[in-house]
């Protein structure tokens, strides 16, 4: 490929909800744009809302071989993948992956995800209990997204009680939200460990959770791809989940006018969700696929081998698709968003993410009608360089 532009993709320092200007500029002339990733490897970029979704559900299109080159440098933390214990998660290119997909998405039936939502409601009051006993001000993100999102994934693999306070720091730390390599691979392995120990567990005592049904369901799953599964659902659903919650609060916060609308009408609660995945997701530079052969899209040619990077931050931005694209909007149907992904690979925690973030925005903002940021806008810095963006730390008071 030659005549490759530079790599275009954000920088620290920018506001997180925003993609940044080189990214938006693309889109308004041309569906795909060639650029270098981060290793210098060429390859193409997609702006547009309808093309990305065309690339990310081409069966002609692959996850596997994209990883290899990322849009942005990876986190000095995660350069060195830790060693892999038993069960480790499956790539999500690997033969078989429909299929664990469909038995793992096939778990969060109505009746389940009604129990969850309960459970879910219950650790929020917790840990909002526990962040008024801090006082203001408080750290949202440490004292409330992270736990809550930790917790959730214990109810919903069935993490015994008495597990739990190590379940949550080895999530934690294997997020890497502030950790040395050292902390990070051994939590991996400790995590890892625990999770097939608790699949040995769920053989001869099932209970009430997505990790016994799937250990005595009709999917035949060995001890180490129910753990594979199992730390598949926490790459998902965890440190994910963590950054979208704080930084879906941190928007509303930033914008007053919304923020009351909300407060005036918690039906929007649903809406309000989904605008904010669209608004302020997390995932900005990705999924990254790659061809498996010659394919045309729009008009431009894609060679087999060639690796496309669809950015959901654009696409999530496209005037061609929302009026007034720009703006937050919490009575906007906005239920095609890209938040979560589309096609065969879309996020695999979706209904859990929807449910931890519609339940913790709504009890938020009830149990303190005066939340308010604690410092000033650039006191809460963009977290950056790593797939998902997020903030180190989130002052509020109330």
């Amino acid at each position: 490929m030659t005549g490759t532009a530079p790599a275009v993709f954000p920088t620290a320092g920018e506001n997180p909800f925003d993609p940044s200007a080189a990214i938006r500029t693309p889109r308004e002339s041309e569906p795909l744009t060639r650029v270098a990733f981060a290793d210098g490897h060429p390859g193409w970029l997609v702006t547009g809302h309808s093309t990305a979704r065309a690339v990310l559900s081409d069966s002609r299109f692959t996850a596997r071989g994209g990883p290899d080159h990322p849009p942005v440098p990876r986190a000095p933390v995660l350069e060195e993948p830790p060693a892999a214990p038993a069960g480790t998660p499956v790539p999500p290119g690997a033969p078989g992956n429909r299929r664990y997909r469909e038995l793992l998405t096939a778990q969060f039936t109505e009746e389940r995800l009604r129990l969850l939502t309960e459970r879910t409601e219950r650790i929020v009051e917790e840990r909002l209990d526990a962040m008024e006993r801090v006082g203001p001000p408080a750290d949202l993100f440490e004292h409330f997204a992270l736990p809550v999102s930790s917790l959730v994934l214990c109810e919903t693999l069935g993490v015994p009680d008495a597990d739990r306070e190590r379940f949550r720091h080895d999530t934690e730390v294997w997020s890497g939200h502030g950790a040395s390599t050292e902390e990070v691979t051994a939590a991996f392995a400790d995590l890892g460990a625990h999770l097939h120990g608790m699949v040995l567990r769920k053989r001869a005592e099932p209970g009430d959770d997505v990790l016994s049904g799937l250990a005595h369901g009709e999917g035949g799953l060995t001890d180490e791809e129910l753990t594979s599964l199992a730390l598949l659902l926490i790459v998902a659903g965890h440190g994910t989940t963590a950054d979208q919650l704080a930084l879906g609060v941190l928007a509303l916060l930033r914008d007053p006018a919304q923020l009351a609308a909300l407060r005036a009408d918690p039906s929007l609660t649903a809406s309000a969700v989904e605008e904010l995945l669209r608004y302020a997701g997390v995932v900005h530079h990705g999924p990254t696929r790659a061809a498996l052969e010659d394919v045309e899209i729009d008009g431009v040619l894609v060679k087999k081998g060639e690796i496309v990077t669809v950015s959901l931050a654009a696409a999530n931005r496209d005037p061609a698709r929302y009026t007034d694209p720009d703006a937050l909007d919490v009575t906007r149907r906005a239920t095609d968003h890209l938040g979560f992904g589309h096609g065969l690979h879309r996020c695999l925690g979706r209904q859990l993410a929807r449910v931890e973030l519609r339940v913790g925005i709504d009890a938020m903002l009830r149990r303190f009608p005066g939340l308010r940021p604690a410092v000033p806008a650039d006191g809460t810095p963009p977290r950056h360089g790593t797939r998902a963006h997020g903030v180190h730390r989130m002052p509020v008071a109330w």
